[in-house]
C-alpha cells in the first residue's frame, strides 16, 4: 500500500515500528510540517539522508527506507517551535519524490505490511549476547545504566532502542533499520557497538 506522506530527513535519527522518538522543530519548513500534518494524518516519515547535501537547486540525496511515525504528543511553543513525540508505526521505502510547492519535502510512500514488520524474537543465547555486549559497550562509554530495567525489556525494544540510542554512525543505523528479522538487527547491534569499542568510543562506519 502506497501513501503520500511528508518527510524530515535527519541524520543519525532513526525511527523504528513500536518505538518512540522525541524531536525538537525549530526550522520553519519543518515547523510548517508539523502545521500541515496535525491538520491532515498526523503522520511524518523520519529517513535520513544518504549523502552530503546536493548543490544548486537539487535536492538531498535520501536513503530509500525509513519509518513512518504518528505525532502522539505535541507541546507548541510561543515562538512557533514544537516538542514532538513520534510513535512508530511501519517502515516504507520511498516509490517516488513528489513535486509539491510546500517548503518541506513530501514523497510517494510504499508501506511494509504488518508481516513484513514483525522482525520476531530472540534466542535466549542471541539476547545474553547482546545485553553483554551492550553492558561492556555502556561500561567503556561512561554510560548510566540501570540494568534490571534493561534485562525487563522485550527483545524488540532492547534491540530497537540501542539502535535508536548509540552514537552509531548513519550507515549503521539505517543497516539496523533495514534488517528485516530481530537476530539479524541484534547482531549488526554488537557488531557496531564491538568496533567502537575498539575505536575507544569514535563513530565507526560498518562496512
Amino acid at each position: 500500500m502506497s501513501r503520500r506522506l511528508a518527510i524530515f530527513p535527519l541524520s543519525g535519527a532513526i525511527l523504528f515500528p513500536r518505538m518512540h522518538l522525541p524531536l525538537h522543530i525549530f526550522e520553519p519548513r519543518y515547523r510548517a510540517m508539523v502545521q500541515d500534518v496535525m491538520a491532515r494524518d498526523q503522520r511524518i516519515g523520519m529517513i535520513q539522508p544518504s549523502g552530503a547535501p546536493a548543490l544548486g537547486s537539487e535536492p538531498q540525496p535520501l536513503f530509500q527506507i525509513g519509518c513512518m511515525g504518528r505525532v502522539s504528543e505535541i507541546e507548541a511553543l510561543d515562538d512557533g517551535r514544537f516538542n514532538i513525540i513520534l510513535s512508530g508505526e511501519s517502515r516504507f521505502r520511498i516509490v517516488g519524490e513528489l513535486d509539491v510547492s510546500t517548503p518541506f519535502r513530501q514523497v510517494d510512500a510504499e508501506l511494509y505490511t504488518a508481516e513484513e514488520d514483525d522482525p520476531g524474537i530472540l534466542a535466549p543465547s542471541e539476547r545474553a549476547a547482546i545485553e553483554g555486549e551492550a553492558e561492556r559497550f555502556a561500561g567503556q562509554l561512561g554510560y548510566s545504566v540501570d540494568w534490571s530495567a534493561v534485562a525487563s525489556l522485550d527483545d524488540e525494544t532492547l534491540v530497537n532502542g540501542i539502535g535508536q540510542i548509540a552514537p552509531f554512525d548513519a550507515a549503521g543505523k539505517q543497516a539496523m533499520l533495514e534488517a528485516d528479522t530481530l537476530s539479524n538487527r541484534s547482531e549488526l547491534a554488537i557488531q557496531l557497538m564491538q568496533f567502537m569499542r575498539r575505536d575507544d568510543g569514535r563513530n565507526t562506519t560498518l562496512q
